[in-house]
């Protein structure tokens, strides 16, 4: 081979400095495919479902709005005084409810119930009407015309149609009907009394063992001490008026009350068409001994009212 030849051979070769070049783009070129491939299989994987140990929880939903929350009004019966609400006070209060337990004049039901339907006339808006005992005849009169009373709620009470009184309701089996008045009252007159009435004070037996005895001795003693009186007058003025025939009611009953008696209860309740709750036990005052089962019959009422 002559050498016009070999250096025609050699100079139909690359150049060899290209090599290196390409080898060079060739490795830039795989490693970006690598990174690719490496930072997809590190991203985290859309998911729509949570894990089986972690199930889902929903933040705390306020409740739909119902409008103006209704006044809960809680009426006092005989021997008794406003005091005696504080437990439903206290379980309303921390639900978020205005709460009023007013006073109750014990002096005759005609004026009693004025004094109540007055106060009435200075809420606005929807109003719960409670009455315990003899406060439920109260509230039976006091309710009437006012369009804001949206449920009556009678906690061991009485509900009067036209012109029954008070006295009348207790029950034939009532511990008040077993004994002469002396032997149940200490009877005291009073100033401006009408004629022949006087007020009334239990006598510490009969409150012990009939009025409030499902309570410890000494609560009981306690509140026989610092009893409010009521007049005859109170018991022996007929209604006049039902309210309960026009606004929804509630029932509250135990069958441990021994002063208006589960029996007269029941029937009242029935004739309102009232919707019942009977506790097991209880006494007179189960409202002081379990206000929790007293507030959840308020409670009831309440909803109707959302």
């Amino acid at each position: 081979m002559t050498r016009t030849a070999r250096s025609k051979r050699h100079a139909d070769r690359p150049e060899p400095t290209s090599r290196p070049l390409v080898r060079t783009l060739l490795t830039l070129v795989g490693a970006a495919l690598i990174a690719t491939a490496l930072i997809a299989s590190c991203s985290p994987k859309p998911s729509n479902s949570q894990p089986s140990s972690s199930p889902a929880v929903s933040a705390p939903q306020a409740p739909p709005s119902t409008g103006v929350k209704p006044t809960i009004v809680l009426v006092h019966g005989a021997w008794a005084d406003a005091s005696s609400w504080d437990g439903e006070v206290d379980a309303l209060q921390k639900q978020g409810y205005d709460v009023r337990a007013i006073a109750n004049p014990l002096e005759d039901l005609t004026t009693d119930a004025e004094s109540v339907s007055a106060f009435l006339k200075t809420i606005d808006g929807p109003v719960v009407l409670v009455g315990h005992s003899y406060g439920g005849s109260v509230i039976t009169n006091a309710a009437e015309g006012n369009p804001n009373v949206k449920a009556l709620v009678y906690v061991d009470a009485a509900a009067p149609d036209v012109g029954e009184s008070n006295g009348s309701l207790s029950g034939a089996d009532s511990a008040l009907q077993k004994q002469p008045k002396n032997e149940l009252f200490d009877m005291v007159p009073y100033p401006g009394a009408p004629e022949g009435a006087v007020d009334l004070y239990l006598k510490k037996d009969v409150f012990l063992l009939h009025f409030g005895n499902d309570l410890p001795t000494d609560q009981a003693t306690r509140l026989w001490a610092t009893q409010r009186s009521a007049s005859t007058a109170a018991f022996d003025t007929p209604s006049k008026y039902a309210a309960w025939k026009t606004i929804p009611s509630w029932y509250f009953i135990s069958s441990g009350d021994q002063i208006i008696t589960p029996t007269s209860e029941r029937a009242m309740a029935e004739r309102a068409k009232s919707k019942v709750t009977v506790f097991d036990g209880g006494s007179h005052l189960t409202l002081i001994s379990h206000p929790d089962a007293v507030t959840a019959v308020i409670d009831q009422a309440i909803a109707s009212v959302h």
